[in-house]
């Protein structure tokens, strides 16, 4: 192994330290109170450190969703390459896929969705939000793609795919944010699941063509 090489092996290395750090920071104390100064001494690191590899708090909070993003895109392309599937098993296919994704790191996609409709979006170095932004889309492109087939079979109705997999998309975040609020005011509830499994019976159901449709 060079010298080069080992010194990038270490500087990613020290870059997830300083990731799982914040994320058990950001854990307890959420965003808000959360410092740099919190994380580094959670990292064991200077707070000097932590600003070599990500710029400010809010860098560093949206790092965390690069994971959640691209084990999301995994998925989704997974789902489009079940060629055994018809559109609306690939449909119940993705839908389990966002299951998965919740599971795979819920604080994380709540963190994530937080982030989407917030300001810090803003304070992120160019290079961050083109990560995120590219993600973002290919996923959405890759969701699209499930439903432009059903459109094209006639099994959904015939409205624009990308505003299909939007429409999808804002359901599961926002009946995960709502149930996550729910959860602070009460952790003895969780009702997450069977509301998701609601919510998806409810979109499947609306986005089914019928013979009257225009």
């Amino acid at each position: 192994m060079g010298i080069q090489e080992r010194k990038e092996r270490e500087k990613e290395r020290r870059r997830q330290q300083i990731i799982v750090a914040a994320k058990r920071v950001f854990s307890e104390k959420g965003f808000n109170k959360a410092t740099m100064e919190d994380i580094a001494k959670e990292a064991e690191l200077s707070p000097g450190t932590l600003y070599l590899y990500f710029k400010n708090k809010e860098e560093l909070y949206a790092s965390l969703s690069l994971r959640i993003l691209q084990y999301l895109h995994i998925r989704v392309e997974h789902v489009i390459k079940e060629t055994e599937l018809d559109c609306r098993g690939k449909l119940k296919a993705l839908m389990e896929a966002m299951y998965d994704v919740y599971d795979f790191d819920p604080l994380i996609i709540i963190n994530m969705f937080h982030l989407q409709s917030s300001e810090t979006l803003k304070n992120l170095s160019d290079q961050l939000l083109a990560e995120i932004k590219n993600l973002s889309q290919k996923s959405i492109g890759a969701i699209a793609e499930i439903f432009e087939e059903g459109i094209e079979q006639g099994i959904f109705i015939d409205r624009h795919p990308v505003a299909l997999a939007d429409i999808f998309w804002a359901m599961f975040s926002g009946v995960v944010l709502w149930e996550a609020s729910k959860k602070i005011i009460n952790e003895n509830k969780d009702y997450l699941k069977p509301t998701l499994e609601t919510a998806f019976y409810i979109f499947e159901s609306g986005i089914l063509a019928r013979k009257d449709d225009a």
